[in-house]
């Protein structure tokens, strides 16, 4: 069922041999484009048409009543109810320990005259869009709303799509509760994230938008983007496998099926020096495949989006992915802790057999929302960070001034930014000025070395 590529022997760019799904993205961005611009002009009334435009058959309220939320809380089979909680505290623990570190106390450095810092604050609403409609996405409600209150956050609102009715699944809203959601609303796609870009009379703007989504969230995202914060612009979903002739067929078989089942675009790879391999995993695929709920759906990806790479070794098994750069990659080898810092382009490790892909999207603790596309060359996965921003802090008295505005004036003469350089010597001329009418000096720091701070 996946299509082997041979590439042995091979020392070019392994990129093109590698599938990835794409899209027509230019009719996509002209209807986004419209739906941003109908709620952004017309609040409620815009979204409202938005939503029944697109397959909801009718729209009684748009934010969920707080006990609506409460009773699905109420009502939780008890064994999805500990799933939950119990996720939550691992993922919590996790981004916790992140928090830590990124909400660093206020600092500053150098001398007492001339002092420079930084602070650290949480934004104050953040928008969290949470896939919806035809399935439940609770675990995605966990991985966005517990970072923002791990990071400070004080207002946290979460959009979902509705089924046609307009109901929101109740395990989502089960999740909403154990988070610490303070707002839920019943809208998705585009519309959604416009609403909580530029809000309207039912739903207050955000200061950034997070959580993953289709190709129409994605695009929406890219629209609002210099107007409110974003996290990453995701694909459709892709793992990447790198296994040695130890790893067990049959969990490798698993793993790609349960990866296929998100998506008919999913991007299934297993890059491996052993055609044995391959052939066995190929021949559990069919079984796999047809005892699975999605399987037409996951039959689409693997027969699509699925590759069997075979390399010549390991190493050359780590310069493919690193070429690809996959949002997931197990590490399916016998010494896989070795292999680790070798690999420069992932979101997720999982390393050795007995850590499958599944384990990151539920209880690992670390975060599912994760760069696709590639982007992993140079983003990261959702973090406490996303909700936080750093602010500059800058004190200069007298002596500190003096010290370094001559450089300041030569780089701002050499801009040919004069007036940069006036602020600069008007300060300079009081201090000089002072000093010749009482008589004092200032005492000029010694310059730092080479290396040492400010």
């Amino acid at each position: 069922m996946l299509e082997i590529v041979d590439l042995r022997g091979f020392t070019g760019d392994p990129s093109p041999m590698m599938p990835r799904a794409t899209a027509d993205l230019g009719a996509a961005r002209t209807a986004v484009r419209e739906v941003v611009r109908t709620v952004r002009e017309r609040g409620d009334a815009g979204l409202i048409e938005c939503e029944m435009r697109f397959g909801r058959e009718r729209v009684d309220y748009l934010r969920i009543p707080e006990w609506r939320i409460e009773q699905a809380l109420d009502e939780c089979p008890g064994s999805l109810r500990d799933a939950l909680e119990s996720a939550a505290a691992r993922i919590h623990d996790y981004h916790a320990r992140q928090a830590g570190e990124e909400r660093a106390p206020f600092w500053r450095i150098g001398p007492g005259h001339a002092q420079v810092g930084e602070e650290t604050r949480p934004i104050r609403r953040a928008g969290c869009y949470v896939p919806g409609g035809r399935a439940a996405y609770p675990s995605t409600v966990l991985m966005t709303a517990i970072p923002a209150r791990a990071a400070g956050v004080s207002e946290i609102a979460v959009c979902v799509p509705p089924s046609a009715d307009g109901r929101v699944h109740a395990a989502t809203l089960t999740a909403c509760a154990i988070a610490g959601v303070d707002e839920v609303y019943a809208c998705g796609g585009a519309q959604a994230v416009a609403a909580m870009a530029y809000g309207t009379e039912s739903i207050r703007r955000v200061d950034k938008i997070v959580g993953p989504g289709s190709i129409w969230v994605t695009l929406a995202k890219h629209e609002v983007a210099m107007d409110v914060g974003v996290d990453s612009f995701a694909g459709p979903t892709e793992v990447a496998i790198i296994a040695d002739g130890t790893a067990p067929p049959e969990f490798l078989a698993a793993d790609l099926v349960a990866q296929a089942e998100h998506d008919p675009l999913a991007t299934c790879l297993l890059v491996t020096p052993s055609r044995a391999l391959i052939d066995a995993i190929n021949d559990l695929l069919p079984k796999e495949v047809a005892a699975a709920s999605r399987a037409a759906d996951i039959e689409s990806a693997l027969r699509t989006y699925g590759r069997a790479i075979l390399v010549d070794g390991l190493e050359q098994a780590v310069e493919v992915v690193d070429a690809f750069a996959p949002e997931h990659l197990e590490l399916a080898l016998v010494d896989a802790d070795s292999w680790l810092p070798k690999i420069s382009n992932a979101g997720a490790i999982f390393i050795g057999v007995w850590s499958p892909v599944s384990l990151g999207d539920y209880v690992a603790g670390t975060n599912h929302v994760l760069p696709t596309a590639g982007a992993s060359r140079f983003a990261s996965p959702l973090r406490v960070s996303d909700f936080i921003k750093s602010t500059a802090t800058i004190r200069f008295e007298p002596a500190g001034i003096e010290w370094v505005a001559p450089w300041a004036v030569a780089i701002a003469g050499e801009e040919g930014l004069d007036a940069h350089a006036r602020a600069l010597n008007v300060r300079l001329d009081h201090i000089h000025s002072s000093m010749s009418q009482d008589g004092s000096a200032h005492e000029a720091p010694e310059s730092p070395a080479a290396g040492e701070p400010l």
